[in-house]
């Protein structure tokens, strides 16, 4: 039996009824006791889904969040109005696919906001609410081992401009002490905690409303001021409980601009958690395996390689999947290999090219896959 574990990044495809309905949602339309019901079925059907398919590590596939970062719009005071979106840098080069994949509702209802007045947490009973859809689904399935993503105070900041704070850092340590919150709930939980930080690689290559303050403190230096509100915010929870995620945009696009993961790797690496999740079957990374041998990898840091690309509708055969987690097992050791995906599949609602029959004969040839490491 193979010692590589297998989870995900942690967004699924949604429903098309749930997508509609949350639509409506972010309209300030819609029956809330209508969209509560959708979620809790959507969330027992996922996490089924991923059982049956032999993911160890299992997530609600984030069915209750309009997206993996623009849902704290709920749980964070002080935040309103309709923020600018960003813009990539190396779609600038090809304004067809910017179009193709953010022209259309799923585009418009990424929404983020602005951080108009003081920050603290008001989404005790959402994340609660979260927490408790997801436990009745594992008490269903029978299943035990499952993780929770929340935005990192760096992805919330880099998203929505800050209008009231007197500078950067004041406005990220505000962030860190209020998500704080949500990050103990899903911990005291008995869940594991995911920091979604497509922040600290996107800084590169993303036209955020920061970016002076990206230029000013350099990539690295920026890389480690959002490291440290996430120590900040992660102070008094377990390292072992907590996984971090970063990736150079969840987008079909030219990446012809990212930055390389042996520069971003270091200063991820002596952040809190020990899990570490990257991108490493899409075309541009899935060479960056080879840069680890230089790297100083601590003993007590888990990696959780993307083997499975979330951007194409080609299922990975199960060898090639093991021979890729076989190459991170070589620098590490397979018990601290976590078989993963490059990042979600549906990290904002109705976004993403790989629909849910797909994305689960994925899931299923990843776990067959790692089943190969070692045999």
């Amino acid at each position: 039996m193979s010692s590589v574990r297998t989870t995900h990044v942690g967004s699924l495809p949604r429903p098309g009824e749930l997508t509609r309905l949350m639509y409506l949602h972010q309209e300030g339309k819609g029956d809330e006791a209508e969209l509560e019901a959708a979620v809790a079925d959507a969330v027992h059907d996922v996490v089924a889904m991923q059982h049956g398919a032999g993911i160890d590590v299992v997530s609600d596939g984030e069915m209750g969040k309009p997206g993996f970062v623009n849902y704290v719009r709920e749980r964070l005071a002080g935040f309103g109005g309709q923020a600018p979106s960003w813009s990539i840098d190396d779609l600038e080069a090809a304004p067809e696919l910017a179009i193709a994949q953010y022209g259309g509702q799923a585009g418009a209802h990424i929404m983020p906001a602005n951080c108009e007045g003081p920050v603290s947490y008001v989404g005790a009973a959402a994340v609660q609410r979260d927490l408790d859809t997801l436990r009745l689904a594992l008490d269903k399935t029978g299943h035990r081992d499952a993780f929770v993503p929340a935005a990192s105070p760096g992805c919330i900041a880099t998203g929505s401009p800050n209008l009231h704070y007197p500078d950067y850092d004041s406005y990220l340590d505000a962030l860190a002490d209020a998500m704080a919150v949500e990050y103990r709930a899903i911990v005291d939980a008995g869940l594991l905690l995911q920091l979604d930080c497509p922040d600290i690689p996107m800084a590169a290559h993303t036209a955020f409303w920061c970016r002076d303050e990206v230029r000013r403190r350099g990539l690295v230096a920026f890389a480690e001021r959002h490291v440290a509100a996430i120590d900040r915010a992660l102070e008094g929870i377990d390292p072992s409980r907590v996984r971090l995620h970063m990736c150079w945009g969840n987008y079909e696009g030219p990446h012809h601009l990212d930055a390389p993961l042996a520069e971003l790797l270091p200063p991820v690496l002596a952040a809190r958690p020990t899990m570490i999740s990257f991108e490493g079957a899409n075309p541009r990374h899935e060479h960056e395996w080879a840069d680890l041998d230089g790297l100083a990898i601590p003993d007590d840091k888990v990696l959780m390689p993307g083997v499975v690309d979330t951007l194409n509708n080609i299922v990975e055969h199960p060898r090639l999947i093991a021979q890729r987690l076989e190459r991170y097992a070589a620098v590490v050791g397979p018990e601290r290999v976590i078989a993963s995906t490059d990042c979600g599949f549906g990290t904002f609602v109705g976004f993403g090219r790989v629909g849910a029959q797909v994305a689960e004969m994925k899931l299923r040839a990843m776990a067959e896959g790692a089943a190969l490491v070692g045999s």
